[in-house]
């Protein structure tokens, strides 16, 4: 995958209906598509940059974002959370950014990603957050930190709050990770 679009329709009917033009008009794969909290719904494409710009040009003209995002040269540690969770190391560092909207978080997981020696560790994209999203990271406390910062300034008014946490105890790092 060289590129992702993301988009973020206000309805779920606006994005169903976007999701279709946006696949027939440009050579773009599906990657996801489904509803988020808030009745809005949520569009991930994949393809050669010019056709996920036109994609994603194309769902902007109507007006009915309530995001967007096309990531060039994406980061595949970023793909591979979109599939799944990584394992981490309990021993490092963890930052954790929260943003008011899905597409503004994952284009903040990609620029933290690129601006420092950190693992993404989770993704989580709207689903009983209210379309809201947050991604965690772990790595060298001031890896870390020089990622959260990177993230807060990406992010401007979608930034809701993060934290770092320095020597998390390792039953929180698996509870926040989702492992039993």
């Amino acid at each position: 995958m060289d590129t992702l679009g993301v988009v973020e329709a206000k309805t779920i009917a606006s994005g169903v209906k976007l999701a279709d033009e946006m696949l027939k008009i440009s050579d773009v794969k599906l990657v996801r598509a489904s509803t988020i909290c808030s009745g809005r719904y949520l569009i991930f494409v994949s393809g050669k940059q010019a056709d996920v710009e036109m994609a994603v040009g194309h769902a902007r003209l109507t007006k009915r974002l309530t995001g967007d995002f096309v990531i060039s040269g994406v980061s595949p540690e970023l793909v591979m959370v979109l599939k799944k969770r990584l394992p981490i190391k309990t021993d490092q560092a963890i930052g954790l950014v929260e943003s008011s909207t899905v597409s503004a978080g994952i284009a903040a997981a990609d620029v933290a990603i690129k601006s420092a020696d950190i693992s993404l560790i989770r993704l989580v994209t709207g689903l009983g957050i209210c379309g809201k999203s947050y991604f965690l990271f772990s790595g060298e406390l001031a890896a870390v930190e020089e990622a959260d910062d990177v993230a807060k300034e990406f992010l401007g008014s979608k930034y809701i709050e993060s934290t770092v946490l320095a020597r998390p105890e390792p039953d929180l790092v698996k509870a926040i990770i989702g492992v039993r």
